[in-house]
């Protein structure tokens, strides 16, 4: 058996290597190894903590396309470590197969068992939604429902509605749980459409006891399938299934969403994940460091903590960045070290920080102009070009697809953002004064969002 694991990690490692390049392969890949392969999925031993992590983050597809060259289909991922501290690490991004949970329930998908309410670090910006959630999870479908559950990218949404379907799973005989992406959904609907199998899809979804159904807000525009999941709402809702959603804003605030759709998500509790303070920011880092076999002093953490607020996922990169420093290196990370490091992250962070509202807020007031000019369909020039060094700025600032900008201006389409940032782009290289102010605008916003 173990020659055989071998041979089969010899081939992975063969399609490894043509898809990364070689001194990466050589740092990460080197020294894992196959320890098991079955109807369960693979088990790959790495050297440590760090190992399981950097792979995760930044070769988890190359890897997958790899096992699938070899194996003909993608198996479920688990990570093992090897040396040091023996213990199984559920890993982030592993994908289990529908019907697979722990390898004991066949009535679950989609869920992570690697999160759970004991890693979830509370603090005032998550403590409702995090006892809403376990509320939801000790008596589903008896307290809060659904349960809406809105706030920006990278603050823990997901992470709740997988601890929720994992402790439900526990508490359960053989209950129904399912996590799926709005996305998902939609692209089930879609294929169930074309292949004639929506009495599948829907005895699939409407037998649920549990349904978590990420960033909602995806629905909007998308008019068959509002349809079919306000019928799939409607039939949990009745049987007194659990329904937990997830939105990166609140249901009154969703575009191109049907007011019946609204109207239910309304129906229960709505709770608000906020950016976390400080103290829950270090926290997060000092739980997080638990886990890795390095050691980080208390300035490198308040250095993270100070810069990154408002996204936790950016922050545990940033983390990963300097533990991954610490275990190559051996050297004690120092923040003028890191520093250079994490520049990207930070800039990122302060880009992200600006809000298409203050853009037009402040490019309003450097114009003369009134707030509201910025979303009317007023086009003299005096307002057409003001609004379209809005759409630019919004472009380089903010992180918003062109659809969301030209929602955020008065309802235009992707084409007339694109156009915009064009003509700026154009002006700008001709009109000196004019590009001055400009970069003043862009320095003004990143230096008042960032403070």
């Amino acid at each position: 058996m173990k020659e055989q694991l071998e041979e089969v990690w010899a081939s992975i490692s063969v399609e490894l290597r043509q898809r990364i390049p070689a001194d990466a392969f050589a740092r990460w890949f080197a020294s894992a190894r196959l320890l098991d392969i079955g109807e369960k999925g693979v088990r790959i031993g790495v050297a440590n903590t760090i190992y399981q992590i950097w792979i995760e983050e930044n070769f988890l597809v190359p890897l997958k396309e790899s096992l699938v060259a070899v194996l003909g289909h993608l198996p479920a991922i688990q990570f093992q470590v090897t040396e040091g501290r023996s213990k199984d690490l559920p890993s982030p991004l592993t994908e289990e197969p529908e019907g697979a949970h722990n390898g004991r329930h066949s009535g679950v998908i989609g869920l992570n068992a690697g999160y759970d309410f004991e890693s979830y670090v509370v603090g005032s910006s998550n403590e409702l939604a995090h006892a809403a959630a376990q509320a939801v999870a000790t008596a589903p479908g008896k307290t809060y429902n659904p349960l809406f559950i809105h706030g920006g990218v990278g603050l823990g949404k997901t992470h709740l509605m997988h601890a929720i379907g994992n402790a439900v799973v526990r508490r359960g005989k053989t209950p129904k749980v399912c996590y799926v992406t709005s996305e998902q959904f939609t692209n089930e609907f879609i294929d169930a459409l074309q292949k004639n199998a929506l009495p599948r899809f829907r005895r699939k979804y409407r037998s649920l006891d549990v349904l978590l159904i990420d960033d909602v807000q995806f629905l909007g525009g998308k008019e068959r399938t509002q349809e079919e999941f306000f019928h799939t709402f409607n039939s949990l809702f009745d049987g007194r299934k659990q329904i937990v959603l997830t939105s990166d804003r609140c249901a009154s605030d969703m575009r191109d969403l049907e007011e019946r759709l609204v109207s239910r998500f309304e129906w229960g509790l709505s709770a608000e994940l906020m950016p976390p303070d400080i103290e829950t920011r270090i926290a997060i880092l000092r739980k997080k460091l638990a886990s890795m076999e390095v050691s980080i002093g208390d300035d490198v953490l308040n250095f993270m903590a100070r810069h990154i607020t408002n996204n936790v996922r950016r922050l545990e990169g940033a983390l990963l960045r300097v533990a991954a420093y610490a275990s190559l290196s051996g050297k004690s990370p120092t923040v003028e070290a890191m520093e250079p490091k994490l520049r990207d992250l930070i800039q990122e962070e302060q880009r992200r920080n600006v809000s298409i509202e203050a853009i037009q807020k402040r490019v309003a007031e450097v114009f003369d102009l009134r707030p509201s000019d910025m979303t009317s369909k007023k086009r003299p020039a005096s307002i057409a070009r003001p609004r379209q060094i809005a759409m630019y700025l919004a472009r380089r600032l903010t992180k918003s697809s062109l659809q969301e900008i030209g929602a955020a201006f008065g309802g235009r389409d992707h084409g007339t953002v694109l156009h915009a940032c064009g003509a700026v782009a154009e002006r700008m290289a001709a009109d000196l004064p004019l590009r001055q102010k400009v970069e003043f605008l862009e320095k003004e916003l990143k230096g008042t969002q960032a403070a």
